[in-house]
């Protein structure tokens, strides 16, 4: 039987959402498998995957073929460098206990890196969301300006319309004042 490790797709349109399986290569990409060995999700940044790596590692040691997908996975997720390691150790190039200090000094690495992209993503996004509060501001001060203004100008209309209206009023006062006296 030829086994692979493959994905098998799930979550809906526009939303997929991966099983990494170990199934035989003749069996449909949704249909039977062997054993679940974990998930990965493509959607979020970095890809989330979760996956049992004693299980992953038992399978390709034991000549299971993963497709490209898969292999760049457990590429990222270190199966390959142990399986590398655990060859050293096999060969007698160092013991099990320098093998494992390896494998966790990459793997430290490896999570700096996500956490310096996690990091900078997340200072991008604040920096986004003040620059959009800064341009809303300075709209909301435009509009405030054109509103003081416009009230300021409909104040100076009707003083001048009130100024002229009390003219008109004592004019015609003053002029029938002189005449009666």
């Amino acid at each position: 039987m030829a086994t692979k490790i493959r994905l098998q797709r799930g979550g809906h349109k526009g939303y997929a959402f991966y099983r990494i399986v170990i199934a035989d290569a003749r069996a449909p990409r949704d249909g039977r498998f062997t054993e679940k060995i974990g998930t990965y999700n493509p959607n979020t940044n970095p890809a989330t995957v979760d996956l049992n790596f004693d299980r992953a590692l038992y399978w390709v040691e034991v000549g299971a073929q993963p497709t490209d997908t898969v292999r760049n996975i457990l590429k990222n997720e270190g199966v390959y460098l142990m399986k590398h390691l655990r060859g050293g150790v096999k060969k007698g190039a160092f013991d099990e206990a320098a093998a494992q200090s390896k494998f966790d000094a990459w793997k430290s690495a490896k999570e700096k890196g996500f956490d310096a992209i996690r990091e900078t993503e997340a200072k991008a996004k604040k920096e986004a969301v003040a620059k959009e509060l800064d341009a809303e501001k300075k709209i909301n001060e435009a509009i405030a300006k054109k509103v003081a203004d416009k009230k300021a100008a409909e104040a100076a209309a009707k003083a001048e319309a009130e100024a002229a209206e009390n003219a008109a009023e004592e004019a015609p006062a003053a002029e029938e004042a002189p005449a009666e006296a």
